[in-house]
């Protein structure tokens, strides 16, 4: 480390650059992702190291529940983030391991069709000897909504979007609208969970499919709460604001906006009901810094739980884009009162007490952040990365749950704002890459003792050319887009070291453009979009 900063500081000496507070930022991001980047390999290593022998698939956690893999949290909290992670970072893993894992819990779990049941390392078998199709449909819904459709969002069609689609065709075998759903699942909604989570898939798989029967088994469950009777600020004596339970509020929202562009009678039918219920937990929902408490009942109004939602992004995201799609100014103003009061009175929050809790409220932040960018939330989020990082031990375990997927997750999402949605190819341990957006473009840093030769891979709309969405609206289980090229532009890059000036296109970079970074060099590119 004394090394590369001596290197830092030389080489910015050398070039001029220590009056360029852009170049200077940017480096800072590359010191941060390279943090950031390590981080979430040494995760990786760590779990990998308590996956069952015979089946190579990765336990419920490390204490007692090491004995099973399950749907609705091995397979959707941690699993897809080793892929995530591995897509970026691992691609030996990726392409081996990573893949291997999906084959197995292919053949081995599923137990109703395609639908996915607990799994017992010991017996090698499954872990109930009767069906409990409540824990099915509870698993399959969320292995979809928090594992697969993040994975989609990254990579678009893939073997995980294979394994989404399958799951989802065969679940009306057992339900299209859950109903009454029991078990000892944590927060005590599993039912409008289950919805929730549906309707969130079955609107991003509209979309990504084109197949409309995907957008009217949403409608059917929407319709199912979007009345007078079963709205759910109405119908319900308690409703979760946060995870386990909010999910009702973003799917009916979701749903309600791929209505506004593909069955607009619809939107109209159902706007007056979107906005009683968003207006009603706004009443009754917040504190008096605009965050959301765990639980309400809002049929009275009473509190049921003071505890602030560490997922009060997730909720909010429907408000900012419905804010714009129905001119309702309210709603943006109640996603500004909670952002701008996070770094003044919300640093160092205690959020749930474990790292999940800091990872949820930095990745909801990060999404409204990408479309609403407050300076303090910058300070904020630059601050609670760094309490999160200091929950993972000397070994690459976070907490050695569910729970530490989130923590990669999320740093992931961190890091690739600070490169500005730049991938390495290629990448290796001691690389540093920073970007910071410009008037014009971006600024770019990249740094190494030992040399580094790859490729830099640009993002693109990925709303679009992976996922074929309207627009980019904000949601959870997206990977946000920072900078992003067109492939039909042609950008000029400048190498500031040795002024060569090269002529490319957003075809070339969204795919990979070579890049040679010599032993102890710092890089400083500069890409200027000639035809913004």
């Amino acid at each position: 480390m004394v090394m590369m900063a001596t290197i830092l500081i030389s080489s910015l000496n050398l070039y001029g650059q220590e009056k360029d507070q852009e170049f200077s930022q940017s480096l800072e991001n590359g010191r941060l992702v390279n943090e950031g980047f390590n981080r979430c390999t040494n995760y990786v290593n760590a779990w990998m190291k308590y996956a069952d022998p015979k089946s190579g698939l990765i336990p419920r956690n490390i204490t007692d529940s090491k004995d099973f893999w399950n749907a609705w949290d091995a397979a959707a909290d941690n699993y897809p983030y080793m892929v995530l992670t591995s897509s970026i970072l691992m691609p030996d893993f990726f392409k081996g391991k990573a893949l291997e894992m999906l084959k197995t819990e292919q053949q081995i779990t599923p137990r109703i069709g395609k639908l996915p049941d607990t799994y017992s390392f010991s017996k090698e078998g499954f872990k109930n000897n009767q069906i409990d199709t409540s824990q099915i449909i509870f698993g399959s819904a969320e292995y979809m909504k928090d594992g697969l459709i993040p994975l989609t969002e990254w990579l678009g069609r893939s073997p995980w979007s294979d394994r989404m689609i399958e799951i989802l065709d065969d679940l009306p075998k057992l339900t299209k609208i859950a109903q009454n759903i029991q078990g000892d699942f944590y927060g005590n909604s599993a039912t409008v969970e289950v919805n929730g989570d549906l309707m969130q898939v079955l609107a991003r798989m509209y979309w990504f499919t084109g197949k409309r029967a995907y957008l009217d088994w949403a409608i059917e469950i929407a319709d199912n709460y979007l009345n007078e009777k079963n709205l759910p600020t109405v119908a319900l004596d308690h409703l979760r604001i946060r995870d386990h339970g909010c999910e009702i509020i973003s799917g009916l929202c979701e749903v309600y906006i791929a209505c506004s562009y593909a069955e607009p009678e619809k939107r109209k039918q159902w706007r007056p009901l979107i906005h009683s219920m968003l207006d009603r937990i706004l009443e009754v929902g917040r504190n008096e810094d605009g965050l959301f408490y765990d639980e309400v009942n809002p049929q009275n109004g009473k509190i049921l739980s003071k505890r602030l939602a560490d997922n009060f992004g997730y909720t909010l995201n429907a408000y900012w884009f419905i804010a714009q799609m129905d001119a309702k100014p309210i709603y943006r103003d109640a996603v500004i009162k909670a952002l701008s009061s996070l770094n003044e009175k919300f640093r160092n929050h205690n959020w749930e007490g474990n790292a999940d809790g800091y990872a949820d409220a930095i990745e909801g932040t990060l999404n409204l952040y990408n479309r609403e960018q407050i300076p303090s939330v910058k300070d904020w989020l630059d601050s609670e990365i760094k309490v999160l990082w200091k929950f993972q031990k000397a070994d690459g375990m976070i907490e050695g749950w569910h729970g530490d997927g989130n923590f990669a997750r999320t740093t992931i999402m961190y890091c690739l704002w600070k490169t500005q949605g730049i991938v390495p190819m290629d990448w290796q341990k001691d690389l540093n890459l920073g970007a910071i957006r410009t008037s014009n473009g971006l600024k770019i840093t990249l740094a190494t003792a030992d040399g580094w030769k790859g490729q830099l891979k640009f993002d693109e709309q990925r709303h679009k050319t992976k996922m074929n969405y309207p627009a980019d609206y904000p949601r959870i289980n997206q990977f946000q887009e920072w900078f992003t090229v067109d492939s039909n532009k042609k950008y000029s890059i400048k190498n500031v070291n040795t002024n060569k000036i090269s002529m490319v296109s957003g075809k070339k970079l969204s795919k990979g453009w070579k890049v040679e970074v010599k032993p102890g060099e710092i890089l400083y590119l500069e890409l200027i979009d000639t035809n913004p």
